[in-house]
Protein backbone atom coordinates (compact mmCIF):
# COMPACT_ATOMS: atom_id res chain seq x y z
CA UNK A 1 0.00 0.00 0.00
CA UNK A 2 1.49 3.22 -0.90
CA UNK A 3 -0.52 6.07 0.07
CA UNK A 4 -0.42 4.82 3.89
CA UNK A 5 -2.16 8.18 4.55
CA UNK A 6 -5.37 7.62 2.70
CA UNK A 7 -5.26 4.23 4.33
CA UNK A 8 -4.79 5.71 7.79
CA UNK A 9 -7.71 8.09 7.40
CA UNK A 10 -11.07 5.80 6.06
CA UNK A 11 -9.81 3.55 8.72
CA UNK A 12 -10.32 6.03 11.53
CA UNK A 13 -13.62 7.62 9.88
CA UNK A 14 -15.13 4.28 9.43
CA UNK A 15 -14.56 3.56 13.26
CA UNK A 16 -15.76 6.78 14.49
CA UNK A 17 -18.83 6.51 11.96
CA UNK A 18 -19.51 3.02 13.72
CA UNK A 19 -19.26 4.84 16.97
CA UNK A 20 -21.06 7.50 16.58
CA UNK A 21 -24.17 5.11 15.62
CA UNK A 22 -23.94 3.12 18.34
CA UNK A 23 -23.73 6.21 21.27
CA UNK A 24 -26.40 8.37 19.48
CA UNK A 25 -28.48 5.11 18.50
CA UNK A 26 -31.78 6.56 20.40
CA UNK A 27 -31.61 10.16 18.63
CA UNK A 28 -31.54 8.82 14.84
CA UNK A 29 -34.48 8.43 13.32
CA UNK A 30 -35.34 4.81 11.80
CA UNK A 31 -35.02 5.34 8.19
CA UNK A 32 -31.57 6.68 8.97
CA UNK A 33 -30.31 4.24 11.83
CA UNK A 34 -30.98 1.47 9.35
CA UNK A 35 -29.19 3.14 6.35
CA UNK A 36 -26.43 4.80 7.94
CA UNK A 37 -25.76 1.71 10.04
CA UNK A 38 -25.66 -0.79 6.63
CA UNK A 39 -22.82 1.76 5.47
CA UNK A 40 -20.90 1.83 8.56
CA UNK A 41 -20.99 -2.01 8.61
CA UNK A 42 -19.85 -2.26 4.94
CA UNK A 43 -17.22 0.22 5.84
CA UNK A 44 -15.71 -1.48 9.03
CA UNK A 45 -15.59 -5.07 6.98
CA UNK A 46 -13.57 -2.95 4.22
CA UNK A 47 -11.14 -1.32 6.89
CA UNK A 48 -10.62 -4.98 8.60
CA UNK A 49 -10.17 -5.90 4.81
CA UNK A 50 -7.61 -3.13 4.21
CA UNK A 51 -5.91 -3.71 7.48
CA UNK A 52 -4.96 -7.07 6.87
CA UNK A 53 -3.91 -6.41 3.44
CA UNK A 54 -1.63 -4.38 4.36
CA UNK A 55 0.08 -6.84 6.82
CA UNK A 56 0.67 -9.44 3.85
CA UNK A 57 1.63 -7.10 1.25
CA UNK A 58 5.22 -5.39 1.57
CA UNK A 59 5.71 -2.12 1.02
CA UNK A 60 6.68 -0.47 -2.41
CA UNK A 61 10.22 1.75 -2.22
Amino acid sequence: MADTGSLTTFIIVSFLLGGYLVWKKDTLPYGARRGLALLAIVMITMSFGLIVYSFFVPALP
